[in-house]
């Protein structure tokens, strides 16, 4: 992984944090992407530090806002001219419905459209840099959701849950379709399912999950356990040329029937282009 450069969202706190730790343990020069700057710059010190690597970087932005989103990737081009990696890690569970400057319910807007925009942003640069790795961070709670075409922004009726199932389904049906697209370019994407994880993601959920989460605690996985899988796909020579799959601790496994609908992969991916505006 020397003299690779690695982005991961959602970089501060949690199986992202220990990711960018992990990966600039290799040597890699790893940027952090949070929406915080004080936290992102206080954990990019201690990534520093614990890992001797002095080639780690922030970059600041919120990734339900697009108009951040092109930010954050411009920047990341004027300082690099190779992507080898690109971990989208950065997301939330919102605990009542919310919708964003662009007019995006804000879960669909970070945990889908989020990965969407800055990934085709940077596609280009991996392309270039290749062989190269998308790792997307998903969820087995992608098998309980509903796909509503016609909802998929909770226009009809919200539920916190089945929002945050529906992204992370959203996160397969890309992925999949990506690594169609991707066909022959050497820039291989899997996504993945870390489990439920120790950490501050139910904090700001609702008082009900935050509760649980505290109650069945012992249940959950460490972030260094959640992040096994995920450091595993961006830096593995045994999944260097595996794309397009699901996995879950290092393991490949069936994701739902749903995910796996080819028609459904196509049409989200041309409903996202015209929602971010890659595409009229």
């Amino acid at each position: 992984m020397k003299d690779k450069v690695c982005i991961v969202t959602g970089a501060n706190v949690g199986i992202g944090r220990v990711t960018a730790l992990e990966l600039a343990k290799t040597g890699a020069s790893v940027v952090m992407v949070c929406r915080n700057r004080d936290k992102g710059e206080s954990a990019a010190s201690e990534i520093r530090r614990a890992s001797g690597n002095q080639s780690v970087q922030l970059l600041v932005g919120d990734l339900s806002s697009q108009d951040e989103i092109r930010d954050i990737a411009g920047e990341f081009r004027e300082k690099f001219g190779a992507l080898h990696v690109l971990v989208n890690n950065a997301g939330g569970l919102i605990p009542t419905r919310q919708v964003t400057p662009d007019g995006v319910e804000k879960t669909f807007a970070t945990n889908h459209l989020g990965y969407f925009l800055f990934t085709n942003l940077l596609l280009d640069l991996l392309k270039k840099s290749a062989p190269a790795r998308i790792v997307n961070v998903s969820s087995d709670m992608h098998r309980v959701a509903r796909l509503d075409f016609g909802n998929l922004q909770g226009e009809r009726n919200y539920s916190q849950f089945q929002a945050y199932a529906l992204s992370k389904l959203a996160n397969l049906l890309f992925t999949y379709e990506l690594a169609r697209r991707l066909d022959g370019t050497r820039v291989t994407v899997n996504a993945l399912h870390p489990g439920a994880i120790k950490s501050n993601f139910y904090n700001n959920s609702g008082s009900l999950l935050s509760f649980s989460s505290t109650l069945f605690g012992w249940a959950l996985r460490s972030p260094e356990k959640g992040a096994e899988t995920v450091v595993y796909l961006a830096t593995s020579p045994d999944v260097s040329s595996i794309t397009g799959r699901y996995f879950k601790d290092k393991k490949m496994i069936a994701s739902s029937k749903t995910s796996m609908d080819v028609a459904a992969q196509a049409r989200l991916w041309e409903l996202s282009e015209r929602m971010v505006g890659l595409k009229n």
